[in-house]
C-alpha cells in the first residue's frame, strides 16, 4: 500500500467523508506525486462502481468536415473545395448506419458547413430514428447546437426542443475545449465561448436530455486553466443535473496549425485521476481509448475511470490528428482489455443504464 504524503492526507480524509475538494485541493493534486493521486482516484471509483467497468456498442457518424470555424487545434476541419473536403448525404450517412450490428448509440458530430439547412439534422435524426428505433442518438456538440439555432433562425431552446421532437436524445461533449477565454482565443478563436457552452448543455438537461462534458488538454493551457474548467462544469452539474460523464480528451498535435507535442500518458493518468477526485457529482468518468491509446486507457481504469467509451465502428477526428489507435473495437476486444485490467466488464445504455 502507497502511504499518502501530509499534503495529501487532508484529501484523502475529505473524500472519505463526502466532501468537496476545492481549487486549491485540484492544484494540490496536479503537484502531488502520480502513484499517490492514482491510489486516491481508484478508491473513489472503487467506492462509486466497485470493479465494474462499463461501455457501449457505438457508432460514430461525421456528416461533413467543412467547417467554417477552422480552429488552429483542428486537424478533421477543412474549407470548401480543399483536397479531403467532404460533405455526405442523409442518403450516405444512413446507408453508413447501415453497415455491421446495428449500436446502441448514434454518435454524431461534424463540422459548421455553411450551407446545410436545419432541415438537415432534422431529417437526419428523424431517418434515424425510423430506422433504428432502439438506438439512441446522441448527436451534435453545443457549438453545432449554436449553429443549427443560427441556421434555423430560432432560440437556442427552440432548436433543441424541434431536434428532440426528431430524436434526439442527448448532446456530445465536444466543443468544451478549455474554458479560459485567453486560452480560447488561441486555440478556437471563433468558436462559442465557455459560457455558452455551458448554457447549451444546461438548456439541454432542462429538457430532460443526458450529456457528456469534456475538456481538451495537454497543448497552451495551464494547471490551473484544467482545475477552473474542471470547477465550471461541476458548477453547471450542481444549477442543471444532466451530465451523464466527463470525458478528458487528449491533445493530437499532428496536421493540426496549433502544433506541440501533446500530453504524456502520465500527464493523461494524472488528469483523469484529478478529475475522478474533483467531479464528485458527475457520475462516469471516461478513459477515451480513442485518443488515449489502448494501453493507457487499459491503465486508465486504475486511476479513476470507469468506462471505456465503445466500439466507435470508425472514428476519423482523432485519427486525422495523428491517433494510432485502432478506428474500432470488437465488443470482445473492450470486454477482454477491461478484464486483463482486473475490471467486470457491463454493457451498457446511451445514460450508462446497464443492459442485459
Amino acid at each position: 500500500m502507497i502511504s499518502l504524503t501530509p499534503a495529501l492526507q487532508p484529501l484523502a480524509r475529505k473524500r472519505e467523508r463526502g466532501e468537496r475538494l476545492s481549487r486549491e485541493d485540484g492544484l494540490a493534486l496536479f503537484a502531488a506525486p502520480l502513484l499517490q493521486v492514482g491510489l486516491l482516484a481508484h478508491a473513489e471509483k472503487t467506492r462509486r462502481h466497485s470493479a465494474r467497468v462499463t461501455y457501449i456498442i457505438n457508432r460514430h457518424l461525421n456528416p461533413t468536415n467543412i467547417c467554417t470555424l477552422r480552429c488552429p487545434l483542428c486537424a478533421f476541419s477543412r474549407d470548401a473545395g480543399d483536397a479531403g473536403a467532404y460533405c455526405l448525404s442523409v442518403d450516405d450517412l444512413l446507408r453508413a448506419a447501415e453497415e455491421g450490428e446495428p449500436p446502441d448509440e448514434f454518435h454524431i458530430v461534424g463540422g459548421l458547413h455553411p450551407d446545410l439547412p436545419f432541415d438537415y439534422a432534422l431529417e437526419l435524426l428523424s431517418r434515424l430514428r425510423a430506422r433504428f428505433p432502439a438506438a439512441a442518438l446522441k448527436a451534435f456538440t453545443a457549438v453545432e447546437i449554436d449553429h443549427w439555432a443560427a441556421r434555423g433562425g430560432l432560440a437556442i431552446a427552440d432548436c433543441l426542443e424541434r431536434l428532440q421532437r426528431a430524436g434526439l436524445d442527448g448532446l456530445t461533449g465536444g466543443g468544451a475545449e478549455i474554458f479560459t477565454p485567453a486560452v480560447r482565443a488561441r486555440i478556437c478563436p471563433k468558436k462559442i465561448s465557455g459560457e455558452r457552452w455551458l448554457a447549451i448543455h444546461g438548456a439541454a438537461h432542462g429538457l430532460g436530455m443526458r450529456t457528456t462534458a469534456t475538456m481538451l488538454y495537454g497543448h497552451i493551457e495551464t494547471v490551473e486553466d484544467r482545475v477552473d474548467h474542471l470547477l465550471a462544469l461541476r458548477a453547471q452539474q450542481d444549477r442543471s443535473g444532466g451530465f451523464v460523464a466527463f470525458i478528458p480528451l487528449a491533445y493530437h498535435p499532428a496536421n493540426t496549425a496549433l502544433g506541440g507535442d501533446g500530453p504524456t500518458a502520465r500527464d493523461d493518468l494524472r488528469t483523469l485521476a484529478v478529475a475522478r477526485l474533483l467531479l464528485d457529482n458527475i457520475p462516469h468518468i471516461k478513459a477515451y481509448w480513442v485518443m488515449l491509446g489502448l494501453k493507457t486507457a487499459q491503465v486508465a481504469l486504475t486511476f479513476g475511470a470507469n468506462d471505456l467509451d465503445g466500439t466507435v465502428m470508425e472514428e476519423r477526428i482523432c485519427h486525422m490528428a495523428g491517433g494510432d489507435s485502432p478506428q474500432a473495437l470488437s465488443e470482445a476486444a473492450l470486454r477482454r482489455m477491461i478484464e486483463d485490467a482486473g475490471g467486470v466488464p457491463a454493457r451498457r445504455d446511451s445514460r450508462h443504464q446497464p443492459l442485459a
